[in-house]
C-alpha cells in the first residue's frame, strides 16, 4: 500500500485569513492597559452573593463578605482546579470551595481552613485582586507587572448631593479592544459624520504636571428644550479605563457622567456609565440628555464590532488630537503587554 501523500496548495494558492480576530493579532491589537477598571455595580453584589466574573482574558471570583466588604479572587482552587464561583459560597470573610470545602481569605487570597487536614499547604493561595468600591461600581487594580496602585479612583462628589438626581446606569458590551473605543474622545471629526453633527467641534486638550491625566473640551452650539446653548463638552480621562463627561453652558444645569470601560479579553470591552443631572433640569433637558448620550453610542456600534486596531495608523495632518492621544496612552501599557 501506498503511503498516503499530504497535497499542501503551492505559494499562489496559500489562503490568507482575513477574519477580524486574525487581522486583531496580526496587526498589533495591545495587551491590557495598567490601571482601575469596574468589574461590577455596588447594587447588584449584596452580602453573601457569588458571582463569576472574566476580564483580563482571566477567570475570577467576586463576592461580598459577611462584613459586607467587595473581593475579587483568581477563580480556580488550587487543589484540584475547581471554579470558586460555580456552586462556592461566603464563610464570613472567605470564600469557600465547592469541591472539598477549602477556604480563601478575599483580602489576601490565602487558605484560611480545610475542614479536614490541620496543615495547611504553602502553595493553598489565589491571587488576591486589589479592590476598590465607590462612584456605585467595583473596581480592581490590574497591572501587568503587579505593580501596586499609583494612583487612586476619583470620588465624584454629585453622586451623594442631593440637589443631584439619583444615578441612571447604563452598560455595554462591545466587540472591540479597550483603546480603540477610548480613543473616541480624542476624535472630533467622527462627530460628524457617525453621530450626524452639523460640523467639526472645536477640541482642546491639555494635561496635568504629571502626564497621567488628559483634560478635553469641546464647543458646539446645541438646540435643547431650554434655547439654543453654546456648550462645552468637558471630558476627563484617568488612563484609559475611568473617565468623566460633563455638559455645561445652560446656566444652572448640571449634567454629569462617569465611566469605566473594561477589557473582558483582547477583543472584547464592557463599558458602565454612571449618568446624573441636577434636579432641577431633570424634567426639563436631563433625562433628554441622559437618553441621547446612551443612544449615540449605537451609533458607534457598527464601526467598533467591524473594525480592526490599526498599531501604526496611516494619520494626516489634521490628525494632531488622535496623535496625541497615541502618545498620552503608551504610557499606560507595561512593556510585557506592549510586546503581545
Amino acid at each position: 500500500m501506498k503511503p498516503a501523500v499530504l497535497s499542501l496548495p503551492s505559494a499562489g494558492q496559500q489562503k490568507t485569513d482575513t477574519s477580524k480576530e486574525a487581522l486583531m493579532h496580526d496587526r498589533g491589537a495591545p495587551g491590557f492597559p495598567n490601571g482601575w477598571y469596574a468589574v461590577g455595580w455596588s447594587k447588584d453584589l449584596g452580602v453573601g452573593d457569588v458571582q463569576r466574573i472574566r476580564y483580563f482574558d482571566n477567570e475570577m471570583v467576586l463576592f461580598r463578605t459577611r462584613s459586607g466588604q467587595a473581593r475579587v479572587l483568581d477563580a480556580y482552587c488550587p487543589h484540584l482546579g475547581a471554579h470558586l464561583a460555580e456552586g462556592g459560597r461566603v464563610q464570613g470573610e472567605s470564600v469557600r470551595c465547592p469541591f472539598h470545602g477549602w477556604e480563601y481569605d478575599g483580602e489576601s487570597g490565602s487558605c484560611s481552613k480545610i475542614p479536614y487536614c490541620a496543615r495547611i499547604p504553602a502553595r493553598a493561595r489565589v491571587r488576591a485582586w486589589q479592590v476598590r468600591e465607590l462612584n456605585h461600581m467595583i473596581f480592581i487594580w490590574h497591572h501587568a507587572e503587579d505593580k501596586e496602585p499609583t494612583w487612586e479612583i476619583p470620588p465624584v462628589a454629585h453622586y451623594d448631593n442631593p440637589d443631584w438626581s439619583p444615578v441612571r446606569t447604563f452598560d455595554i458590551e462591545v466587540p472591540v479592544h479597550l483603546q480603540d473605543m477610548a480613543e473616541n474622545n480624542l476624535d472630533p471629526v467622527h462627530f460628524e459624520y457617525v453621530h450626524k453633527m452639523t460640523g467639526t467641534p472645536d477640541t482642546e486638550i491639555s494635561f496635568d504636571d504629571d502626564g497621567r491625566v488628559l483634560h478635553a473640551v469641546s464647543y458646539s452650539t446645541q438646540e435643547t428644550p431650554l434655547g439654543n446653548f453654546d456648550m462645552q463638552l468637558v471630558r476627563e480621562t484617568w488612563g484609559l479605563g475611568l473617565a468623566t463627561v460633563e455638559s455645561s453652558g445652560i446656566p444652572g444645569v448640571g449634567l454629569y457622567m462617569f465611566t469605566s470601560t473594561t477589557p473582558i479579553d483582547r477583543d472584547n470591552t464592557i463599558s458602565r456609565w454612571a449618568l446624573t443631572t441636577t434636579n432641577n433640569a431633570v424634567d426639563i433637558a436631563g433625562e433628554e440628555w441622559m437618553e441621547n448620550i446612551t443612544r449615540g453610542v449605537f451609533d458607534d456600534f457598527r464601526i467598533w464590532k467591524n473594525k480592526i486596531h490599526r498599531a501604526e495608523p496611516v494619520f494626516c495632518e489634521a490628525d494632531t488630537l488622535l496623535v496625541e492621544f497615541r502618545r498620552w496612552a503608551k504610557q499606560f501599557y507595561s512593556p510585557t503587554n506592549e510586546a503581545s
